[in-house]
């Protein structure tokens, strides 16, 4: 017993571990991340319904979104996002891990009659002769990636991008990374029974890295049957930081703002979005 909680509290190095797939693809967690995408009253998942529908206006505005226009929604869950834009007639591609949600996507293009392409898929691993006028990474994405995942991932955009196309994405702050405390707790049927439909045992340990602003909450789950650990590695970055990322990627970040609904940027909350435009190479 004494070995397995050393196991269990020993701090591995930044990303050393990638369980995206534990969330996403297992049935039962799948099913409580849809439930909470699909309420419009909570920011878990997804954002609540006014902010998307405002973040939406936004989006329209912004970047001129009509019939024609070519949009890319890395992370799409349930469509949130791409039923919205499909019905001011842009031409929208939805991208995403987990299985269930891109049928509930689909089910409603169908029922609404959108044309609405998607694709089930680590968005990772996403190829495409496509071409699109935006990409969207919304719900702070980007942040759950390791460097080497978030240079493939700007690497990538860069080459599905028309000229002078535009990514949007949002990122934690500074002010989000300081309040973050280390801590371990320990509970059976952890996050009231998110994790499994059998009961079991819950681990959570959330380690703080100074060096490289970095959060993980380690959680590891015992059955009666296995015992598995989830990774969750979140980033943090301050604007100068994010913007360097794009510069190495070929891309010239344009303006911040506090959200994905174009606030104004205020450097002490704890997200902000940048748009991000393609240089030519």
């Amino acid at each position: 017993m004494f070995k397995e909680l050393e196991k269990i509290n020993t701090r591995p190095e930044p990303f050393e571990f990638y369980t995206a797939s534990d969330l996403w693809t297992d049935e039962h967690t799948s099913e409580q991340m849809l439930r909470f995408h699909l309420n419009g009253n909570i920011d878990v998942s997804s954002r609540n319904a006014a902010f998307i529908n405002r973040s939406v206006e936004w989006v329209s505005s912004s970047f001129s979104v009509g019939a024609g226009t070519k949009i890319a929604d890395f992370g799409c869950g349930p469509g949130l996002y791409t039923t919205r834009l499909a019905q001011k007639q842009a031409d929208v591609t939805g991208i995403d891990f987990s299985k269930r949600s891109i049928q509930y996507a689909q089910e409603v293009a169908t029922r609404d009659k959108l044309s609405i392409h998607y694709v089930n898929q680590n968005y990772l691993e996403f190829e495409t002769d496509d071409r699109f006028d935006l990409i969207l990474m919304i719900m702070c994405d980007f942040c759950a990636l390791s460097p080497a995942q978030r240079k493939k991932m700007l690497n990538m955009f860069h080459t599905i991008l028309e000229p002078g196309g535009s990514v949007l994405l949002d990122v934690y702050s500074l002010t989000a990374y300081e309040q973050r405390e280390e801590t371990a707790m320990y509970e059976a049927n952890l996050l009231n029974g998110f994790w499994s439909p059998n009961k079991y045992y819950g681990f959570l340990n959330t380690l703080k890295y100074e060096r490289d602003k970095v959060v993980l909450d380690q959680y590891t789950l015992i059955e009666a049957e296995r015992t598995r650990t989830v990774y969750n590695w979140l980033q943090y970055f301050s604007p100068e930081a994010l913007k360097k990322q794009f510069t190495e990627c070929g891309f010239t970040a344009e303006k911040l703002f506090s959200d994905v609904a174009g606030s104004p940027f205020d450097p002490t909350t704890h997200e902000f979005a940048v748009v991000a435009r393609k240089n030519s190479r």
